[in-house]
């Protein structure tokens, strides 16, 4: 079964139904909310609010390890995560979309593995060279495609520990170690789904500039963002019920 981590309005996709919810408990505590689980197109499609329903939850204080055993004990095996995100190089703009290929974690403080041996299990060091699937990937642009949406093909994600917005002096650093967007909720996601066997990938909505760049250059304007998500979001309920709607992979996942 595919999952998507978003928002909650994701669940209003085009031909989605029967939905219903399951609240799933986990070791590590409760996830973000109750999941969501509709049919799309005869397929079962998972949804689950990161930051809770309705938005409560700051990207340092989710929960993310009983997020993803929650979508795993559901029998998730691909997840797409959207991320909203600002945008450092000077072609990810406002309301462009972005399949990253790369990350960088700039987190701190926020538990980010099942496997530092203090659950029963033994320390792993799992390969995270590609920390996204390509194959997932490649399902997202494909989608996109399908539902004429343009997307940029790769780009490194610079995940930042929030709530607040970075500094412009934070947003040159990011930029000079290679970062081409930033976000707050894309690390420890890719890695914990990597620890499970579950694919992942993510689409990110620019928003805006980053700070000190572009409109941003003296101050980031809520208001601006607001206005560019409504608009960039409805692109990505498109390019999510294409996504939805494709066979479903039959390879096993990565591990």
């Amino acid at each position: 079964m595919d999952a998507v981590i978003g928002g909650t309005h994701l669940t209003r996709l085009p031909n989605l139904e029967a939905v219903r919810e399951e609240r799933v408990s986990t070791p590590f505590g409760d996830p973000s909310g109750p999941v969501s689980i509709g049919l799309c197109g005869g397929r079962q499609i998972a949804f689950l609010p990161r930051h809770g329903n309705p938005h409560a939850l700051a990207p340092h204080k989710i929960n993310y390890r009983a997020n993803m055993w929650a979508l795993k004990k559901l029998g998730v095996t691909q997840i797409l995560s959207i991320a909203t995100s600002g945008g450092i190089r000077d072609d990810f703009g406002p309301a462009a979309l972005v399949v990253p290929d790369q990350i960088i974690d700039y987190t701190h403080g926020r538990e980010s593995t099942y496997h530092d041996g203090t659950n029963g299990e033994p320390v792993r060091h799992i390969d995270f060279t590609c920390p996204y699937s390509e194959r997932l990937r490649r399902r997202i642009i494909e989608a996109a495609k399908s539902a004429g949406e343009s997307v940029h093909d790769g780009g490194c994600y610079g995940c930042f520990n929030g709530p607040r917005l970075e500094t412009a002096a934070e947003i040159s650093r990011l930029a000079g170690d290679g970062c081409d967007l930033v976000g707050q909720t894309g690390m420890p996601e890719a890695a914990l789904a990597r620890e499970l066997g579950i694919e992942y990938a993510a689409i990110c909505p620019i928003v805006n500039h980053a700070a000190g760049l572009g409109d941003s250059k003296r101050e980031i304007s809520r208001e601006e963002i607001t206005r560019t998500r409504s608009a960039v979001f409805e692109r990505v309920v498109k390019i999510v019920a294409a996504f939805a709607a494709q066979p479903a992979a039959r390879e096993p996942a990565l591990a």
